[in-house]
């Protein structure tokens, strides 16, 4: 039977922590069978590396990082006897979002996204894989964002993120391909950055300027 140290061990040698585990509730998305849902996601600083080594990064075709995480997600699955679901099947859309706060250890900001206890603001998942056994969830945590001063709430130059937790994605594309917001797209979002939990979760700036220009292609 699968542990959840094995499960963590297999998961940092692709540059990935497992992020939550949760038992799912009747869900179209969702096999039957399935006991539990692991969630995923980078572990930083080490999945730069380890993506970016990767073939799908260097073969010029679109959607390197999906398509990453694809063959991962599928390769873990098997090994563990489980099923793949990704944040882009659908529809109906797997419900990541419910899972992440069902899993205790993350939590719906102060400017709308998702915080994490351990990845800040930074947190993303890149792919669930469902097990047909119970696998014990990591013990819960408290949600860093109630002893906190939040100055994400303060940190956009032009408000597309703040305490109205409403997301203005034109205002926030219209800055970061102006010349003044060319530290939000080369080292990442000023709001994410200024989340004190982020401060303990290195990501690269390579990663950042990465995830930025995919965000301004869309």
């Amino acid at each position: 039977m699968i542990t959840t140290g094995a499960i963590t061990s297999q998961a940092s040698e692709h540059g990935l922590a497992l992020r939550g585990v949760v038992a799912p509730e009747p869900d179209l998305t969702v096999p039957d069978w399935a006991q539990s849902v692991l969630l995923f996601g980078p572990e930083e600083p080490a999945f730069w590396g380890i993506f970016s080594a990767s073939p799908e990064y260097s073969d010029g075709q679109a959607d390197p990082l999906d398509r990453w995480s694809d063959r991962i997600a599928d390769s873990l699955a098997r090994d563990w006897g489980g099923g793949v679901l990704l944040p882009s099947d659908g529809p109906p859309y797997p419900p990541f979002l419910k899972w992440a706060v069902q899993s205790k250890h993350a939590w719906f900001s102060p400017v709308g996204p998702l915080v994490h206890a351990e990845a800040g603001l930074f947190i993303s998942y890149r792919f669930a894989i469902a097990l047909p056994q119970h696998l014990e969830a990591p013990a819960p945590t408290a949600k860093p964002c109630d002893s906190c001063a939040a100055p994400c709430t303060t940190s956009c130059p032009v408000g597309a993120l703040g305490p109205d937790q409403i997301y203005d994605t034109a205002s926030c594309k219209s800055y970061i391909a102006s010349p003044e917001g060319a530290d939000c797209l080369q080292n990442g979002c000023l709001v994410r950055r200024a989340c004190p939990v982020a401060t303990n979760f290195l990501r690269l700036p390579e990663q950042s300027a990465f995830h930025m220009a995919a965000f301004l292609k869309n």
